[in-house]
């Protein structure tokens, strides 16, 4: 089996790493010059939404060969709106590089992609960006990332200092300074300004090298000097179990020191491991990197495009994947052939023979398969963890711009959520409105602008409703009457029904009548016309809970009394009844999680506060989080995720539940019932 390393870049917006990725590719020989974001022709931002904005919206496969090695690169969004092309890459890869700017320092998407990927068990590098900028300053970088990730940190490429400026750049691997032509580097006896601190910053690397390996340590403490191949040990050894984070300063837009990046990729950085999946049985069963076992691959990333068709992007454990073969989709226990197998290099596409086990690929034009899927085999089937997808958390009300579109535009949001299960499309009935759910405004923005590009289908967002309901909080008895003559046969109908508040949602019907001043055969139709009365208010419209109505009086004739007439009548006690019993207005109350720094806490708290929500506890999670539980009013929550992203810089998350209904403050009872009544 050849080897492969797959590596995501991961961190904040804007802080380089699809320069980076340029400049690996560049360096590796695969392009003859680098691309330009500004100029839009970057091999990873190819979208044309991802041109226009500047900004990569979703990840992006880059496989190519460096020194004999295969590298499987998944360059991926920083923006917290695009989050789910980080799950992708994160599920796809066994390394993350997490870049940060060597100028601005530590930005809250670097932090958050560090904790992801360390949670995963996932090797890290860090890359500090940027060093071609006059500001760039990588020792305040570096003892920043040590202030906030801990003594893990090695520095393994640094800069050299001379009259202030980068002269050249140190690998503490091979203990040699280097100067760089273009992207070519050669060895320099280039000087530092402060040889104390290059000094001491050596020092940190063969601490934290030694520290991987007993062996090593054993040398260090005795006064032994680290060979290279000691150092790749360690660096290895330390990597893959999480004691070594290292770090490396270059330039991504010069690719300068990028080439020392690939080496340790090739060198040091983990190959592909077992996994452990669940089988038929339900069982946990492991699952090694081997091409000759059965088939077991994760779909980690979904293409769905009206122009180039659909595309699965699967990283394989096991097996391979090979054209014409017999698949299982595990989720769905259906069974597929295999058709034209790929390698990606943006978007651009290769035939290839196969996909062995460790490697990442596409398969071209499979029906059922979506992200977080297992492809394996019938006489194995096994389910992979999946993608950890992002759940929806900003919502939009989606019109469609010309009438009759509507499902049209049904039909192209089903395809964008093929490759972005991020976003969620319901329609809501009682509100009358569909709703579009994503991670935030941006988020939905593209979406928009794809209906419009991709699916010649255009849309508009507005608030979504709130589904209020009403009650009544006293009790009262009303009469209804129902008589018409219209030639012929009349209709009458005629009861006595008394209305109190009551717990349960749907009405609670009863009837204590005496004497049979209403014949048992139209109860029915009584019961039928309050069920229906209770779908439509008094004062907004909305539907009515918490009712019991019991008939206990009435009279009817013989001749003129029907089903319709009682349950007119009925209607009309309900009506006269139910304005009576001082009806108010109920809104819905959701139970919100809120997960947030330690530092936004108490800005947190105080917007909750702002939106009427009531704190229900705080718990700390570890880790310099906090965990909020309170109860919001579901009007008041429509801009929370903006807010939470801003007070937070993104490091925070929340999720919501419906808890309940409660009374509305008189003073927005008032607001909607006046917006209800223009409506109508």
């Amino acid at each position: 089996m050849s080897i492969v390393k797959n590596v995501a870049i991961v961190g904040h917006a804007s802080k380089g790493k699809t320069t980076l990725a340029e400049a690996m590719l560049n360096v590796a020989g695969v392009t003859e010059r680098m691309g330009k974001i500004a100029d839009g022709n970057t091999v990873s931002d190819s979208d044309a939404e991802e041109k226009k904005r500047g900004v990569s919206i979703s990840s992006s496969v880059l496989q190519f060969t460096y020194d004999n090695t295969k590298i499987n690169v998944i360059d991926t969004p920083g923006l917290f709106d695009f989050a789910l092309g980080q799950a992708e890459g994160l599920r796809a890869a066994d390394s993350a590089i997490v870049v940060v700017s060597a100028r601005s320092g530590i930005a809250a998407g670097a932090e958050k992609a560090f904790k992801d990927a360390g949670k995963k068990g996932m090797a890290r590098i860090i890359v500090t960006s940027k060093m071609d900028d006059d500001r760039a300053d990588f020792y305040k970088s570096f003892n920043g990332l040590v202030a906030k990730f801990g003594t893990a940190m090695c520095p393994v490429v640094v800069p050299i200092l001379n009259g202030g400026k980068v002269a050249g750049y140190y690998n503490m691997i091979d203990d040699t300074s280097y100067v760089y032509d273009g992207v070519h580097k050669k060895a320099s006896d280039v000087t530092h300004d402060d040889q104390a601190r290059f000094d001491a910053i050596k020092e940190v690397f063969a601490e934290a090298v030694a520290g991987a390996d007993d062996e090593l340590m054993e040398k260090y403490f005795e006064g032994e000097p680290l060979t290279k191949e000691d150092k790749i040990k360690g660096l290895s050894q330390g990597i893959a179990d999480g004691t070594v984070v290292p770090v490396f300063a270059l330039s991504g837009l010069t690719g300068v020191g990028v080439d020392m990046l690939l080496d340790f990729i090739k060198d040091c950085c983990p190959a592909p491991k077992a996994e452990y999946a669940i089988d038929s049985n339900g069982e946990p069963v492991e699952i090694t990197v081997d091409e000759n076992a059965p088939l077991a691959a994760v779909c980690f990333k979904t293409v769905a495009d009206p122009f180039i068709g659909k595309l699965n992007y699967f990283k394989v454990v096991a097996g391979k994947i090979v054209q014409g073969l017999s698949v299982v989709n595990s989720r769905t226990g259906k069974e597929e052939r295999v058709g034209k197998v790929v390698t990606i290099l943006g978007t651009k596409q290769t035939d290839a023979k196969e996909i062995p086990a460790g490697e990442i690929g596409a398969v071209v034009k499979l029906d059922g398969f979506k992200t977080g899927d297992t492809m394996c085999t019938s006489a194995k089937v096994v389910t992979l963890d999946g993608v950890a997808v992002p759940t929806p958390c900003y919502s939009m009300a989606i019109n469609a711009t010309k009438k009759g579109e509507e499902e049209k535009i049904a039909n192209a949001i089903a395809k964008i959520i093929e490759e972005d299960p991020s976003i969620a499309y319901k329609a809501n009935n009682e509100t009358r409105q569909t709703v579009l759910s994503g991670l935030g405004e941006q988020h939905l923005d593209v979406c928009l602008s794809k209906l419009g590009a991709k699916y010649n289908v255009t849309a508009t967002l507005s608030q979504p409703k709130v589904a209020y309901r009403e009650t009544i909080t006293r009790k009262v008895s009303a009469q209804g009457r129902h008589k018409k003559q219209s030639g012929g046969h009349g209709q009458f109908g005629d009861v006595f029904i008394e209305f109190e508040p009551y717990d349960t949602e749907k009405l609670e019907f009863a009837e204590r009548i005496v004497g049979g001043s209403v014949p048992k055969n139209f109860f029915p139709a009584v019961e039928k016309g309050l069920q229906e009365s209770m779908e439509k208010g008094v004062l907004a419209g909305y539907p009515m809970v918490g009712v019991k109505a019991t008939l206990y009086d009435g009279s009817y004739h013989p001749v003129d009394s029907s089903e319709m007439a009682f349950k007119m009548a009925a209607s009309l006690a309900f009506k006269a009844g139910i304005a009576d019993a001082s009806p108010v207005l109920l809104e819905p109350i959701v139970t919100l999680n809120a997960l947030c720094n330690d530092e936004a806490m108490g800005d947190i708290i105080g917007d909750i506060n702002k939106r009427r929500g009531r704190v229900l506890g705080m718990n700390p999670t570890g880790d310099g989080m906090q965990e909020i539980l309170a109860e919001v009013p579901e009007s008041e929550m429509t801009t929370f995720a903006t807010s939470m992203r801003q007070i937070t810089q993104g490091r925070g998350s929340f999720t919501t539940a419906f808890a309940r209904y409660e009374k509305c403050p008189e003073h927005i009872a008032q607001n909607v019932i006046a917006e209800a009544a223009q409506e109508n």
